[in-house]
């Protein structure tokens, strides 16, 4: 059966990325049957602006309120939303066209989906593919699985409480994923870049990884009794992310042999791979023979 289908689109002093946000809504070739902006207390000219703007569109609605960050401007419009199926948008985001469409067939599909979402394109300061892998609960204990651009079941985030409206500094979004998939299915990733997601130096995202330790054991003291149901495969997730990291850090200092290899991390494999680099590089020393003088 075909689900009603809403989008939250939440933003604070965005000025026309707001605007930009709202049209790849619009364009979506599923149309969504309820489009609210929620701005989260926006003071400069230009976003304000932009908000009159889209309150005089027929197929949108604006609610204003005071500066209470994303979690609680999410909550906001989900609330207002009448439709079962939802998209949470950042106002400096965008959607491609099928966004929508894919998506929301996903849950139509299989009731044990209960959040589905895309790869990312990211644009702006920096441009690369995003390929998030969603999953059940299990699979967002050691990283968030899922971009904050997804597709709910709006009674599904009803019973799992909604955004955490105290959580300000980062992480709202994975915090909320965990509480969602508690209660049990999963959320799937359409294997597309089909959120077009803007880069900055000054993001929330990238200003949150300042604090990352502390937002993540923020979240394992939320979410105990997940983490400790599962502590095994949350330890071997971790190990094998460290494991990668370091085998891509010994691939690239073999393939710049100018760059000295003079300390070895302990206990993590970092020995280990400081002596297979050093083997590389004699047997590559030995196969070029002598560096004869002019």
């Amino acid at each position: 059966m075909r689900a009603t289908v809403g989008v939250v689109v939440t933003g604070f002093d965005q000025g026309d990325l707001v605007r930009e946000a709202v049209e790849s809504v619009l364009r979506q070739t599923r149309a969504p049957d309820e489009v609210v902006v929620v701005d989260d207390g926006s003071t400069d000219a230009r976003s304000l602006a932009v908000l009159d703007a889209l309150a005089g569109h027929e197929a949108v609605r604006v609610l204003r309120q005071e500066n209470a960050g994303v979690s609680a401007a999410r909550n906001a419009g989900l609330s207002r939303l009448t439709t079962e199926l939802a998209v949470v948008l950042d106002g400096d985001d965008r959607l491609a066209e099928t966004f929508v469409a894919r998506t929301a067939a996903l849950l139509e599909e299989d009731p044990d989906v209960v959040g589905s979402s895309s790869w990312l394109r990211m644009h702006g300061v920096a441009h690369a593919v995003a390929r998030p892998a969603g999953g059940a609960a299990v699979d967002f204990l050691h990283r968030n699985a899922s971009p904050a651009t997804v597709m709910l079941r709006r009674d599904r985030w009803l019973a799992a409480g909604g955004y955490d409206e105290r959580m300000r500094a980062g992480f709202e979004d994975w915090d909320f994923f965990l509480s969602l998939l508690s209660a049990g299915g999963r959320i799937e990733i359409v294997p597309e870049p089909l959120i077009e997601y803007r880069t900055s130096p000054t993001s929330a995202n990238v200003r949150s990884m300042d604090k990352r330790l502390e937002l993540y054991g923020h979240l394992v003291d939320r979410h105990r009794p997940l983490f400790e149901e599962h502590l095994r495969a949350v330890l071997l997730a971790k190990e094998a992310a460290s494991t990668a990291r370091l085998d891509t850090w010994e691939r690239l200092v073999l393939d710049h042999p100018e760059v000295p290899v003079e300390d070895a991390t302990y206990g993590d494999g970092g020995m280990a791979a400081v002596v297979r680099i050093a083997t590389a590089r004699a047997e590559r020393a030995r196969a070029v023979g002598p560096v004869l003088q002019p």
